[in-house]
């Protein structure tokens, strides 16, 4: 089968497609054949080395996958060969075939088509941990979103206003924020030409916001936090920017605000059983047409690598789907 194997952590380009070795199961995993996978930031950093996971080299990236079972290993019930499925599987999911573990997916709806179901779980899943578990963000308070044009992002704001939130959305670009517009947001901010702190003192006004959600990090954390009001939550989720900002503590102190990590990934072990609340009630959203994940492009094996760049050099809106096939 062929994959796309990092045989060393640094640039994108010396990534290459390679054929090796179909994968065999062991207890409690699953083949699948992949019909689709998605390019998250994580990956990214995760080629670069700068991730908190680090796969031993060589190994094929590609976190979340959308396919059908080709084999099911010893110990598993719920999974059979010709299953169509969706899920996680950590790494390898940029190739034909990938392994995964059971408890990490789910069935596919018939209905749902794969590039979709592989763009869907980790940046929903994501931003639903964070602004509900995490924030516990109500209906008609104000939710800012730092980053909305990616991935995470464009979840967050159709997640928010599923949620019944104001939301404003701050990206780098109008094209970005068009499609957030799209997506339901009340209100935008090009902090890539605003002053994003003024910008936000005219939206957010004397209450401030309540809840930020920040996957980028960098000069754009302070002012918004700043702009929270009594009670604000701020969100840590991941520094898109490369830079992790250094927080004054008195920030939090002056309206008892508070600063929140996220790390969904592992909060799926702390608690199997929210994650899967989670995921019942995110299908069950994607299935009645409530979210419409945003597909900027589909691309093959060999044009991953310079997909990636883009995620990790912040150019794309949205996800890119990654089609083995193709």
């Amino acid at each position: 089968m062929k994959a796309l194997l990092c045989t060393e952590l640094g640039p994108f380009d010396r990534l290459g497609v390679q054929d090796v070795p179909s994968p065999r199961p062991g207890p409690g995993e699953v083949v699948v054949d992949v019909k689709a996978s998605s390019i998250n930031f994580p990956d990214a950093l995760m080629v670069k080395g700068m991730y908190q996971v680090k796969p031993p080299l060589p190994f094929t990236p590609g976190a979340e996958l959308a396919g059908v079972v080709k084999e099911a290993g010893e110990g598993v019930t719920r999974f059979a060969a010709g299953d169509r499925v969706v899920g996680f599987c950590g790494s390898g999911g940029f190739a034909e075939e990938a392994l995964a573990p059971a408890e990490r997916l789910m069935s596919l709806p018939p209905a749902m088509d794969f590039d979709v179901a592989a763009a869907f779980g980790l940046t929903y899943a994501t931003s639903l941990h964070a602004l509900q578990d995490c924030a516990r963000l109500r209906s008609g308070e104000t939710l800012l979103v730092l980053g909305a044009g990616g991935g995470v992002g464009t979840a967050a704001v159709e997640l928010g206003k599923l949620m019944g939130a104001h939301v404003i959305a701050a990206a780098s670009s109008d094209d970005k924020l068009a499609v957030c517009m799209r997506l339901g947001a009340d209100e935008t901010v090009n902090y890539g030409r605003d002053d994003l702190r003024e910008r936000l003192k005219a939206l957010a006004g004397g209450r401030g916001v309540d809840v930020v959600y920040d996957p980028v990090g960098g000069p754009y954390s302070e002012p918004a936090l700043r702009a929270t009001g009594w009670g604000g939550r701020f969100l840590v989720v991941g520094f898109a920017s490369g830079e992790i900002p250094k927080i004054a503590l008195n920030l939090p102190l002056l309206r008892e605000r508070a600063i929140l990590g996220v790390y969904w990934g592992d909060w799926t072990r702390q608690d199997p059983a929210g994650h899967a609340r989670n995921t019942a009630l995110l299908m069950e959203w994607l299935s009645q047409g409530k979210l419409q994940p945003v597909i900027s492009e589909r691309v093959s094996l060999s044009d991953t690598p310079a997909a990636l760049a883009r995620i990790f050099e912040r150019k794309v809106t949205g996800k890119v789907v990654v089609l083995p096939e193709a």
